[in-house]
């Protein structure tokens, strides 16, 4: 029986018009967001009130549970203008899509505030829990944990190792478990997110010494889940990398229209026409067009396959899967290439700070080393194809 989409119109409309007046409002605010690695708390407190971070929290908590398809129109509405903000909707709302496998109770806790946002971020090897009465202690550090600044939770994922063990991290524990720890309870390393792009996700590392957590306040990745909505039985890496190639293929666009309104206005060095009025510039100019309406066009034809299986069926094909993660990687590689023919072509114009390419260049840039963008996802789809059996993330 198909699933029937919970979101409105009226919810999808409301949530845009409100992305779009915010957005406008980023725009104006890039450099302070770049400078001070963090998104401005009087925009971003506002984001939360409007309910752009609980879009993808079911309705049983509160949330929008909108739709992938319209989700990811709020994430390009964003990284239009900035990409790093893009990034912070992103993650953070997808991390909430884990609301529906942890223990009810907690879940309830976190998204019973409206301005709740929860920010995660990959374990090092450092990382030990061990159990104890009642839950686990936990210590180590975990990276790149975007929205860390406008986050009132974190979300750490540690392996469960048994007491006297003498080696931590995910490769010596045993059933790792996510635990849930109120930001006030962790320490954060503020030389830790020292970066050339995506500076304004604010994703520092932070850290834990023998922190006590309560056995309520975790749960196991392989836990079911409470929801039948599409929006759950869709791999919640293959969300993240949607909203991820989005977020690339929007700054890519933007990049396109930087340089075709800087070739209406230069002169390059020793000439006499416009860039504009170059056969190069124009030829640039239509190749990067064909590359990202090309990667664009995969993405968002994949996006509505897999949509659609996960509310007609309630589940999603291994080729359905596959496929997700093919367009997602392409459209990271295809959008860094279009930024890559953008930077070029504009020539020493692309190197000030004061030109949008610059920042769209280091972010798209950054957004290629994510495992979202990882060459290596290629080989996963390779081996589909090919009949094998896929390894990888998908």
């Amino acid at each position: 029986m198909p699933i029937k989409q919970n979101n409105s119109e009226t919810d999808q409309g409301e949530l845009l018009q409100a992305a779009r007046q915010l957005a406008d409002r980023i725009a104006q605010e890039t450099d302070r967001i770049d400078c001070e690695r963090r998104l401005p708390p009087d925009l971003v407190g506002e984001m939360a009130e409007r309910g752009l971070f609980r879009l993808l929290v079911p309705r049983s908590l509160g949330g929008t549970e909108l739709s992938l398809p319209d989700f990811l129109q709020v994430v390009r509405t964003f990284a239009r203008v900035d990409g790093s903000t893009a990034w912070c909707v992103n993650q953070n709302n997808v991390f909430a899509t884990a609301s529906v496998i942890m223990p009810e109770k907690i879940a309830g806790e976190i998204w019973g505030e409206r301005r709740a946002v929860v920010a995660n971020g990959p374990p090092t090897s450092s990382v030990n829990a061990v159990p104890v009465d009642g839950g686990y202690r936990l210590s180590g550090t975990w990276d790149f944990s975007t929205g860390s600044g406008h986050a009132n939770w974190l979300a750490a994922l540690a392996p469960i190792n048994p007491v006297n063990q003498q080696q931590s991290g995910l490769a010596a524990g045993e059933n790792p478990r996510v635990m849930l720890i109120p930001k006030s309870e962790a320490t954060f390393l503020e030389d830790s997110w020292q970066v050339s792009g995506l500076r304004g996700t604010g994703s520092f590392s932070f850290q834990v010494d023998n922190l006590f957590v309560p056995s309520g306040r975790t749960y196991d990745l392989a836990d079911p889940r409470r929801e039948d909505g599409p929006l759950y039985v869709i791999p919640r890496t293959l969300l993240f990398a949607s909203g991820d190639a989005t977020v690339a293929l929007s700054i890519a666009r933007s990049s396109l229209i930087t340089a075709i309104e800087l070739s209406q206005t230069k002169n390059p060095l020793r000439t006499s026409n416009l860039l504009q009025d170059q056969s190069t510039a124009q030829r640039l100019i239509g190749e990067g067009e064909a590359i990202l309406q090309s990667a664009d066009a995969f993405l968002g034809q994949s996006v509505s396959s897999i949509w659609k299986s996960a509310c007609e069926n309630q589940a999603v094909s291994t080729e359905e899967r596959i496929q997700l993660r093919l367009a997602a990687t392409f459209a990271i590689r295809k959008a860094a290439e279009v930024v890559d023919i953008t930077y070029n072509l504009c020539g020493s114009s692309a190197i000030f700070a004061s030109n949008p390419i610059q920042r769209q260049f280091q972010d798209v840039r950054v957004i290629t080393q994510h495992i979202q963008g990882r060459l290596t996802n290629y080989e996963t789809a390779g081996q589909f194809y090919l009949g094998l059996e896929p390894q990888g993330s998908f």
